[in-house]
């Protein structure tokens, strides 16, 4: 048997009896091997097997050492074993010569050559086992595939032996070496101890695979463990294993990053560079002309360079290992043929009753181990290729993390926070979901061609009917996939500009409450997902049409082929041979036909990501040479700038050198360029010439504080080490002992996200603190006084930056508007546009009389000793010349208010455990299995009519199928009359008619699944909205916006495209397992003592899966949130981390909560495969019974039964694991909904409006408010913030409301807009108790201008008037009223001009003054100033103060006041200590009662 070939030859070496006897082995009722092809074939096959392994095993071997393993017991038995099999073989050998030398008999040569081949083997087979152990190997399946190969062919050997009975010593050495085998291919089934010093010895919870023997491996046996954990209780963080070292960031980010460099160095050599902004001087913001327009127009004209291709880079880190996945898939795509074969082979043998018996359960063993071994090896393949999904995705986090930390800002402009942060979540993922199918691109031709060819030998070429309808398949599914990715592209853009939106609605949420303008950004937002569902439904019609053509592409294949085949010549019978065989290799090609058009849509949306992503990471990058640090030799210059031109700076060149030690005071104009010097120095700002020198190491503090999510130590430490002593120092001078007091936890409470819970004046001080802390060389000081009460700024200015400070020895550059600290400063430098206009000591500029002294004539007054603007007096200039100096200001909104005042805090709280201060809530993962009521939430939001039409068409559909095959095997079991069957012709019109009755039932369902989809996710994300926007302010304080961010994206996304495909497929797969065990069940009804016991064992294994694999989806989603929140924090800050040079820092904290994510991603690829595997033993199992069920029962099944029920169990096995997967997958998205469903149940604020209000319709007229022993506490278990205030305030009263930090000045303002409920007391306006309004009559009625100015991108008529409920003239008239009136009609746009994100193309004092002409418009009768005059120059202050006091006469006007000057002429002032009222009456009286007022004014010297 097979060894036709040269059996002379074999004749010879035996010269005895033939070596091949079909009568003795394969017609034989007890067949038998002849004694030739025993020695000879069973003898060399497993040795050829390891000779032809040895060399490039070792190769491998040599290039991946894992360190040696110390000699164990194991490895010596195995040596032993090998040696001793070795001396076995020789001892055979020198039988035969000694029987040769005696003359007994003369052995065949085959006697000397097969025991000393074997003999060379084993001593291979040994020495191999011991260079494994040198090389770390802990478990080999090279020599576990040996030993089993060598056993196997010596068991027939054996059998044939003890048949034949007799005993010699040939025949005892034989028996000993079968032992021995045994005994080898156990212990090769047992795993070695770790190498020394490997890894997996000093990690507390290591990976089990390393370690795992091979059986261990290629089953997932080792995954097991975690599954019996998983399935007794929900796995936790602590239960996870550590990641595999190849996996980690460390390891593969590198790589990528290497390779994308060299990219992109080739393209420089080549060409010219990709596109460079500086090339094009910025033109200001006050010509309008905003800058992104020039960048585009540069992308487009270098459109003709070549560009580095990141596909190649991608394709030198991953492609090697991928490679291996390639093999597998070969190796499977042959396995996937020899099915339909053994089919084949078993009907023939059912037909043919002379056949011995023993054939069939040979066809049945046969068809167990094939598909036994495409299971393995296709989960093999899978593995590979998630392992290498997630190494990508690894990857792609890791170098876009990295290239933001050095984009320039010109370029980082063009991409907004939203985007990026796309970049990392959803194309990262979609790489990663590429990967498993990308294999297809040749893996599918490859299964059409070898199908083709089996189809041609089954029925010759009718095949090519069935050819032609394929072919015509592909052009309308291309057409479909274009259309399709079109799609695609717009539907991602409008989810970008959803999520960018709804990052602006969510970082400005406190001014949209203050404003009662939550509606008008409602409608927003819901008329881009109107857009995005309107996009998303046509696909959906696309993809029922695609649905349709490849569910009926199978079937009109196989009635194309059939009916010609049947129809070109009436001789052609269709028997059940040819028409099962047939199917089964229409089932087969059915999934690569299926697959391509996925595959083909998959890389249609990668290759989108690629686009996005190759341009993300060619952005142009900082110039690193920009600024240099070394110290230029004899020079006492610590900065100096010469001749520096920057891309903001008009013409004229810059020339500043600052001797080292100085202090150096930068004064100027808002806009004029004060904080884009510092730019310059930090080499923020592009520069075209000179150079720029600064002298060692800097410090930072940007105009607006950029405080991380952590404690308050950690904010000021910021990664230094730690020292106790100047610690302490620091905290005092920054005047931060009084706040740690305050805190609940000192300095271990959390701050959290952009310090919300901070007020403003403390996060500049922790900001200054951080730079302080860190001791550099050059400290660059941005503003940083303007923030802090008067004293608090006197008392650092003495403490930190002046002659007697800290910071004395050190060179200092402060930005400030403060006038009162330039006599102590050693150098002022006056900017105005930009130049630097006039240079010198106090005393030099004023004697010169020049623009800084008329300056100081003006204000001086007014500025007695004004402690430099107590008050935020951040500037910046237009967008065009700031490169987000303003340091990502955009986000910066304070909601410090709030819960900066947990001040009253319990007195046993004090004991300062950091738990108290928790502020933010982490992501929970919730446990357990998921409700049902979600489930119905979801079909609610389908609608129940749609859902059930769905169901039945499915039904349906299903029903025909199982009809249409049976009719198949009625047909090929008529009787054949004259050599042809006379009712072919109704046979093939009925099959026909059940098959297109298929493909309608398909369409409808399809249609009505997407359908219902996008209505649920239209319902879902409404109601998500308004939930959401419901929400009090503590709502968002506590949750970080990431979170939010992930549930407007990520679940969205999963909602709108991800579960109504698991659902369609669930459904299939569901109905597809049932028909074929009905099939079964009808043909060999014997199967029916099977299946039950199987079902139990599926049912089983699915509950274990699906316990452990819903928790690690929810570890992992909870895990993805930091990695987000992380970067968006990172991109924040990217100018404070770099002016400290912590990027390394950063990139490290971004690798390992991306490995963190990945540690719960990697257990639940390798539980799928898993479960994979068992549940295809499952159906190996059920297949093997149908089949030899089949067998057993020939004499009474017909041969179409027999064929109906094989091919429907060859397909079982695929359904079966797609309806595991799908209903895990089903459970574990449908979390999705249930994430979504979370805030409908967290706290509400009061309701918006009330059906029947009573309120008068010009509410409030005259302006009176009466507080009654109001109070208000922050949160329901903390002491009342504010208590037992008592004023009454009659209509038109201006009333100043003081009091140090924390003394409850906003506390009382939040109470007004209900903010925050009072928790006792009322407050009264006009007659009308607040508490009675609804929140939207009450705060549309009185205005605020908040302290921090937020602008929304969109046009500037939008930010004044979302409701456009006022006309253009009243627009322009405020804008009038505001000062803005030239600048805005300076603008091209006019009012239709664009802010962009965060208004960052004002500088902060114009944002503030369009804040006042917010209030203007709305005119109401009662206005509240929260230090709304705190990011001005004192010309923009006064304008402010006067348009306040001429256009608010008759209006009540409350002003939170740093600057005291601003309400010495009051009617009143309200002062405020520690949240009770101190004092309350006439600035005058308040004075001559030297109370507390008269105390605060003396240190602004005001008396």
């Amino acid at each position: 048997m097979g060894c036709d070939q040269g059996p002379r030859k074999l004749q010879h070496l035996y010269s005895i009896g033939p070596c091949s006897d079909w009568n003795r082995t394969w017609s034989a009722a007890n067949p038998d091997l002849t004694q030739c092809f025993q020695n000879t074939v069973l003898v060399w096959l497993p040795c050829l097997y390891l000779w032809m392994c040895a060399p490039i095993y070792l190769i491998y071997l040599r290039s991946h050492n894992r360190g040696y393993i110390c000699m164990s017991n194991l490895n010596k038995a195995k040596t032993a074993i090998g040696l001793l099999l070795w001396m076995i073989c020789w001892s055979n050998v020198f039988y035969s010569f000694w029987q040769r030398h005696h003359g007994i008999s003369v052995p065949a040569p085959v006697h000397l050559v097969s025991p000393t081949i074997l003999g060379l083997t084993m001593l291979l087979a040994t020495l191999l086992i011991q260079y494994e152990r040198l090389k770390g190997v802990q478990s080999s399946g090279v020599m576990l595939i040996f030993w089993l190969l060598a056993l196997l062919c010596a068991t027939v050997t054996f059998r044939s032996k003890i048949l034949q009975g007799k005993f010699d010593l040939k025949y005892t050495t034989f028996y000993i070496y079968y032992t021995l085998l045994l005994v080898a291919f156990c212990l090769s089934c047992l795993t070695e101890q770790p190498p020394l010093f490997s890894q997996a010895l000093k990690d507390l919870n290591p990976c089990p695979e390393p370690g795992a023997s091979f059986l261990s491996r290629i089953t997932f046996w080792w995954v097991t463990r975690m599954m019996i954990m998983g399935y007794k209780h929900p796995l936790e963080e602590k239960d996870l294993w550590s990641l595999n070292p190849e996996d980690c960031s460390q390891a593969v980010v590198p790589q990528i990053v290497h390779h994308w460099k060299t990219e992109c160095q080739k393209v420089k050599r080549s060409g010219k560079t990709l596109y460079s902004p500086t090339q094009i001087p910025k033109s200001e913001g006050k010509e309008g002309q905003p800058p992104e327009e020039s960048e585009i127009l540069i992308v487009k004209t270098d459109r003709k360079t070549k560009e580095p291709s990141l596909l190649w880079a991608l394709c030198l880190t991953f492609g090697p290992y991928f490679l291996i996945s390639c093999l597998y898939k070969i190796i499977h795509d042959i396995l996937m043929f020899v099915g339909p074969e053994i089919l084949r082979l078993l009907i023939n043998f059912v037909n043919n009753s002379s056949a011995p018996s023993w054939q069939g359960y040979f066809y049945t063993a046969l068809l167990f181990i094939c598909t036994c071994v495409q299971s393995l090896i296709l989960q093999k393949y899978f593995h590979v290729c998630f392992i290498t999904g997630m190494r990508l995705r690894t990857a792609v986090i890791g170098a876009v993390y990295r290239k933001a930390l050095v984009i320039s800002s010109a370029a980082r402009r063009t991409s907004t926070v939203g985007e990026i942060v796309n970049l990392m979540s959803v194309d990262a993922q979609r790489f990663m979901d590429l990967i498993t199918y990308i294999n297809m691109i040749w893996s599918a031709p490859l299964q059409v061609v070898l199908a083709l060819y089996f189809l041609w030998q089954n029925l010759g070429p009718s095949v090519l009917a069935g050819v032609a309808v394929m072919v015509l398949m592909v052009p309308v599914n291309a057409v479909i996939a274009m259309k399709t990715r079109t799609y695609q592209v717009a539907q991602m853009k409008s989810k970008d500009n959803r999520i960018k939106l709804m990052n602006e609605m969510l970082n400005g949420i406190k001014v949209l409450k203050l404003y009662a303008w939550e509606l008008a950004f409602k409608d927003k937002i819901s008329e881009i997902r109107e857009s995005e569902l309107q996009v998303l439904k046509k696909a959906a019609y696309l993809g029922a049409g695609s649905t349709f053509t490849w569910v009926c592409a199978p079937f009109l294949v196989a009635l194309s082929t059939f009916g010609v085949y049947v129809l070109i010549d009436e001789h052609n019978v269709l028997d059940a041979q040819k028409a099962f065989v047939s199917l089964a290799l229409f089932n087969i090609l059915r999934f690569p036909l299926n697959m391509l058009p996925m595959v083909i849509s998959s890389m249609v949306q990668a290759s989108v990501s690629l686009k996005r992503l190759r341009v993300f990471l060619s952005h142009e990058e900082l110039q690193e040479d920009s600024v240099e640090h070394k110290a230029v030799a004899g020079s006492p210059y610590s900065i100096s700038i010469v001749d520096g031109v920057f891309s903001w700076s008009r013409n004229e060149s810059l020339n500043v050198c600052i001797p080292e030690g100085c202090l150096v005071a930068v004064v100027g104009h808002v806009g004029s360029g004060k904080s884009s010097l510092l730019s310059a120095l930090l080499g923020e700002m592009d520069k075209l010439e000179g150079t720029v020198n600064v002298k060692g190491s800097v410090a930072y503090v940007p105009q607006q504080a950029w405080i991380q999510n952590s404690s308050l130590k950690g904010n000021i430490i910021f990664g230094q080490e730690w020292k106790e002593a100047w610690y302490q120092r620091v905290v005092e001078a920054c005047a931060l002992q009084p706040d740690l007091e305050i805190l609940p936890a000192g300095d271990k409470t959390e701050i959290g996200e952009k310090g919300v819970n901070l007020s403003g004046g403390q996060k500049q001080r922790v900001s200054l603190a951080r730079a302080v802390y860190c001791d550099r060389a050059v400290y660059l000081l941005d503003d940083s006084l303007s923030a802090v009460d008067a004293h608090v700024g006197k008392h650092i200015f003495d403490q930190v930056i002046g002659p007697q400070g800290l910071l004395k020895d050190k060179t200092r550059v402060l930005v400030t508007h403060g006038l009162s600290y330039l006599p102590q400063v050693d150098l002022i430098l006056v900017m105005v546009d930009g130049e630097i206009t006039e240079m010198g000591s106090y005393q030099q500029l004023m004697s010169r009389e020049g623009a800084f002294a008329e300056f100081l004539h003006t204000y001086a007054n007014i500025d007695h000793t004004d402690n430099s603007g107590e008050t935020q007096k951040w500037e910046s200039m237009p967008k065009s010349e700031t490169k987000l100096t303003e340091n990502g200001s955009e986000y910066v909104i304070s909601r410090f208010s709030t819960v900066s005042k947990l001040c009253k805090e319990d007195k046993k709280l004090k004991a300062k455990n950091s738990e108290v201060g928790k502020l933010t809530e982490a992501d929970k993962a919730s446990t357990g299995q998921v409700k049902l009521s979600v489930f119905w939430a979801y079909a609610k939001a389908i609608g129940v009519l749609l859902s059930c039409i769905s169901l039945l068409l499915f039904l349906t559909h299903h029903l025909l199928s199982l009809f249409s095959n049976y009719w198949l095997s009625q047909w090929t079991d008529d009787p054949i009359v004259n050599g042809t069957q006379p009712s072919r012709l109704m046979r093939l019109g009925v099959y026909g008619a059940l098959g297109l009755s298929q493909g309608v039932a398909v369409f409808g369902y399809s249609l009505f699944m997407s359908i219902g989809g996008i209505l649920a996710s239209r319902c879902l994300h409404e109601s998500m909205l308004y939930d959401v926007l419901r929400s009090p302010m503590s709502f968002f304080e506590r949750t970080p916006s990431g979170n939010l961010v992930n549930r407007f994206s990520k679940e969205m996304d999963t909602i709108d495209s991800v579960i109504p495909n698991i659902i369609k497929m669930f459904m299939g797969s569901m109905f597809g397992v049932l028909g074929a065990c009905v099939i079964i069940l009808i043909a060999t009804p014997l199967v029916a003592v099977i299946i039950p016991a199987l079902g139990v064992l599926y049912f089983f294994v699915q509950r274990f899966y699906v316990a452990s694999s819903r928790q690690l989806k929810r570890l992992e989603s909870v895990s993805r949130s930091p990695i987000y929140t992380h970067f968006n924090e990172t991109l924040l800050g990217t100018s404070v981390i770099r002016a400290f040079g912590e990027q390394e820092r950063f990139i490290h904290e971004s690798d390992q909560r991306v490995d963190h994510n990945q540690k719960a991603y990697y257990p639940s690829i390798v539980a799928n495969r898993w479960l994979a595997i068992r549940l295809e033993f499952v159906g190996n199992c059920i297949v093997s019974f149908a089949a030899l069920f089949a067998v057993i029962a020939r004499e009474s099944l017909s041969p179409g039964i027999v064929g109906l029920s094989i091919s429907y169990a060859l397909q079982l096995t695929t359904s079966l694991t797609w309806l595991v997967r799908m209903s895990s997958d089903l459970e574990t998205n449908i979390v999705a909904v249930e994430k979504l469903k979370e805030y409908s149940d967290t706290e509400k604020e009061a309701e918006w409006k009330y059906e029947h209000s009573s309120l008068p319709p010009g509410w409030p007229t005259h302006g009176c408010i009466e507080i009654r022993g109001f109070g208000l506490r922050y949160r329901p278990n903390l002491d009342l913030a504010i208590h037992n205030i008592t004023i009454s305030i009659n209509g038109g009263e201006k009333v100043g409301i003081v009091g140090r930090t924390g003394a409850g000045k906003s506390s009382l303002t939040l109470g007004l807009f209900r903010i925050i409920e009072g928790a006792e007391g009322h407050i009264i306006i006009d007659g009308v108790d607040i508490a009675q309004l609804g929140l939207h009559e009450l705060r549309s009625r009185i205005t605020i201008i908040p302290q921090d100015p937020v602008l929304f991108s969109g046009s500037l008529r939008l930010n004044l008037d979302p409701f456009d409920s006022y006309t253009d003239e009243d627009v322009w008239m405020a804008l009038e009223f505001s000062h803005l009136k030239t600048f805005v009609s300076g603008l091209p746009d006019k009012l239709s001009h664009e802010c962009s994100e965060g208004g960052e193309n004002f500088s902060v004092g114009q944002r503030q003054l369009l804040c006042l002409a917010r209030a203007l418009l709305r005119k109401t009768k009662i206005l509240v100033l929260d230090e709304a005059t705190a990011a001005v120059d004192m010309e923009t202050d006064n304008l402010i103060q006067s348009t306040i006091r001429s256009q608010f006469e008759e209006c009540t006007v409350l002003t939170i006041a740093h600057r005291l000057n601003t309400i010495m002429d009051y009617t009143r002032v309200l002062v405020l200590d520690k949240g009770e009222m101190a004092e309350f009456d006439s600035p005058s009286n308040l004075i001559a009662q030297r109370g507390a007022f008269y105390q605060m004014a003396k240190d602004a010297g005001l008396v």
